[in-house]
Order: structure tokens, then sequence, then C-alpha cells
């Protein structure tokens, strides 16, 4: 039997060489598969507030290795996702860099500060952001979406550490 460690590299192998196909994707699907999961996922912390920094302000999400960008903004409704607008902060970086900060995996300040996430504009507002990104709580994700995210970004750090490439 596979355990999650094996499971999440195996998956890691087999996504890897896919994920640049996802730039193919039609963006109103992009936008309506990314909205409904954001709304879902961080119902909470929309209610309370927590993504009120970006209310009339434009957040710009590159994944450079994919040639993927979003732009994204709080709306009264919700958040709102757009393939362009004038961004006022892009955080820019490879997809393995976003899934390290989503897993936890890697401490947000040595991303930024490694330059393996870059914030361009506004800083003041890619800081808030950054902050905020610290402040969301996991356990408010459903478990088994969390362990999976926790176990791919495992994945991906031991992938890319050198003591993986000498074992």
């Amino acid at each position: 039997m596979l355990n999650t460690q094996r499971i999440a590299q195996l998956t890691l192998r087999v996504g890897e060489p896919l994920l640049p196909l996802s730039r193919h994707v039609p963006f109103g699907i992009q936008k309506r598969v990314l909205e409904k999961t954001v709304e879902r996922l961080f119902a909470e912390p929309l209610a309370d507030g927590a993504f009120d920094l970006l209310d009339g302000r434009w957040l710009r999400l590159e994944v450079s290795d994919l040639g993927l960008a979003w732009c994204l903004t709080r709306t009264p409704g919700g958040l709102k996702l757009l393939r362009d607008a004038k961004a006022d902060v892009t955080i820019r970086g490879n997809w393995k860099e976003f899934l390290l900060l989503a897993s936890r995996q890697e401490d947000p300040d040595t991303l930024f500060f490694r330059r393996r996430l870059v914030i361009e504009g506004d800083t003041d507002l890619g800081l808030g952001i950054k902050n905020l990104i610290d402040s969301l709580d996991p356990d408010e994700l459903p478990p088994r979406l969390w362990q999976l995210i926790r176990a791919l970004g495992a994945a991906a750090k031991a992938d890319a550490s050198p003591v993986a490439a000498q074992t």
C-alpha cells in the first residue's frame, strides 16, 4: 500500500509535465473554477473582512513557469477575477514556490527575501497580502484537502532539496 508521501511524489512527477498545459484552459473556465473555489475555501475570512485590503485594489498573481496570471480584487459580492487589470501589486513566482507557500513548507519571508517569490508595485499592499496569507488558518480548509496540500508541498520541498537529489 502506498503512503501519502509516495502518492504525493508520484502526483508531482505525473503532474509536472502536464501543468504547463493549464495555460490552454480558456480563461472563462479558469475564472469560474477559481472564483468558486476561493469563495468556498475562504468564506469565513471573506466574511470576517480579511480580504478587505483588496477592496478597490488589484492583485496580480503570476505563475511564471506555467504562463498563467490572474488579477484579483475584493468587491461587495466577494472576490472577483479578471484576466487583465491595472494591478496595484504583483506577486510572481514559479508554481512550486506557490505550493510551498500554500502548504506552509517554506516560510513566506524566506520565499520573498530569497526572491523565489517577487512582490512588485505597492509593497505595502504586497506585505499586507503576505501577512493575510500567513494569517489564514489551514484548519478551516477541508481536512483531506489540507492533507493533500501539505503532502504535495512536502514532496516538492524534498524534491528540491540537495539531499533528496543525492539519494
